[in-house]
């Protein structure tokens, strides 16, 4: 059977020609001249500070003959160590409010609520005060068969900078640990409950890890924060770092030079503990997030290999 080429315009010569290819969109990026004003003004208000220091009395040079001086190295360490502790005291003791705040007992529940309006409402540097001075209204401590000594022996500098810091930071951490616990859905608790499972194992097993997820993150700026507070118990003869610091600026005659060499000490610190809250948060942001954000070594590393790769090229 023939067909007819003709009639049925199959022919070649039928055949539309293929379509012109889009012209590229030539985007003309918009000048935002405010900003370059902006960056000269801030880079101008940079210099005349840096100018500013440069030009003053400073003796820099004092700055790294004691950086590592061995008075500076143990009030490091003293400031560490009481952070720690009393980052464990506040940890602790912010559990304990948050679930007696949230028991349906009302005295637990009132006695968690006064502690917590007490704490929260008075500077920590009147609370070391008061427990630095109790000895003015206690002569002695006595605590039966355990222990009894003269309130002077008793309340050292070291533990009052630890329950002044420790439970002042247990008001704070109470409210961020209640906040988590009731981030948790209620159904959860249910569930747990409807299992077999008693209040004490559902609180450990299901709900706590479910509300490290919303603890955790204020919790880093916390200890942060502690770090940096510890600064104040050097008012009740505790030897930490700042304290260090002002013996060092007093013998030597470069107070203010010493003050930069704590600013110097802290800002190594503080950086430190945010390298590790970054991990500590991405860990526990696995089970609420589909891709992790990259770590910063790996942002590095990323910009490091693809130099020079072609745009678009398969990694």
């Amino acid at each position: 059977m023939s067909v007819d080429i003709e009639k049925t315009g199959g022919g070649p010569e039928d055949t539309p020609p293929p379509a012109a290819a889009p012209e590229a969109i030539k985007a003309i990026p918009v000048r935002h001249y405010g900003r370059y004003v902006a960056a000269v003004i801030a880079l101008g208000i940079l210099g005349s500070i840096i100018y500013a220091f440069a030009q003053g009395k400073i003796n820099w040079g004092a700055v790294p003959d004691y950086f590592f001086d061995d008075r500076i190295i143990s009030g490091v360490g003293r400031t560490l160590l009481l952070t720690v502790l009393s980052m464990t005291v506040g940890i602790v003791g912010g559990v304990l409010l948050a679930v007696m705040r949230l028991s349906k007992n009302p005295v637990t529940s009132s006695i968690a609520w006064f502690y917590i309006w007490f704490f929260r409402g008075t500077p920590v540097l009147v609370q070391l005060f008061v427990w630095f001075n109790l000895g003015l209204v206690f002569e002695y401590i006595n605590l039966g068969p355990i222990y009894k000594d003269y309130w002077s022996s008793f309340m050292t500098p070291f533990l009052t900078a630890l329950l002044g810091l420790g439970l002042n930071e247990a008001a704070y951490m109470a409210e961020i640990c209640r906040a988590g616990l009731l981030s948790v859905d209620e159904g959860q608790t249910e569930a747990s409950h409807a299992l077999g499972m008693s209040h004490t194992k559902t609180l450990r097993r299901v709900v706590i890890p479910q509300a490290m997820r919303v603890i955790v993150p204020p919790t880093g700026n916390e200890v942060i924060n502690m770090l940096k507070t510890t600064s104040l118990v050097s008012a009740v003869q505790y030897p930490e770092l700042f304290r260090a610091a002002q013996d060092i600026g007093q013998q030597s005659g470069s107070p203010v030079e010493m003050y930069f060499l704590a600013a110097a000490w802290y800002l190594i610190m503080t950086s430190l503990l945010s390298v590790g809250q970054y991990y500590i948060e991405r860990y526990y942001a696995r089970g609420s997030s589909r891709q992790l954000p990259p770590t910063p070594w790996q942002k590095v590393r990323a910009s490091v290999f693809s130099v020079g790769r072609p745009k678009g090229a398969l990694r």
